[in-house]
């Protein structure tokens, strides 16, 4: 995969995350274990998918820059790996380009 389709990618995936961040900041003082809907934050072109994580799940991926939430199987084996699994998301990590991208683009910084 060459830098430039890296770089797109890692940039769609730092918009979604984005999103979620905003989505998070409503939440405040719930119980662990409720469930929360997030936007699928793959690189997937037209992806709007909606997935479900508890605050300390999406806590979890956000302290960590290079990684997001997705549905499994919308992983893209080029430019990230799986480093958690559950029965309702993966938690991939950026390499690379894309890497760089969602380092230099974390909200949290």
């Amino acid at each position: 995969m060459d830098d430039d389709t890296e770089r797109r990618i890692g940039a769609n995936e730092a918009a979604f995350r984005k999103v979620n961040e905003s989505l998070r900041a409503g939440k405040t003082l719930v119980a662990a274990d409720r469930l929360f809907p997030f936007r699928c934050e793959c690189g997937v072109l037209g992806c709007n998918r909606l997935i479900e994580l508890t605050l300390p799940e999406y806590e979890s991926v956000r302290a960590h820059a290079a990684r997001f939430t997705l549905l499994d199987g919308h992983e893209i084996p080029e430019t990230e790996h799986i480093v958690h699994r559950t029965d309702r998301h993966v938690v991939v990590e950026k390499q690379s380009a894309a890497a760089r991208i969602a380092t230099d683009t974390d909200p949290r910084g």
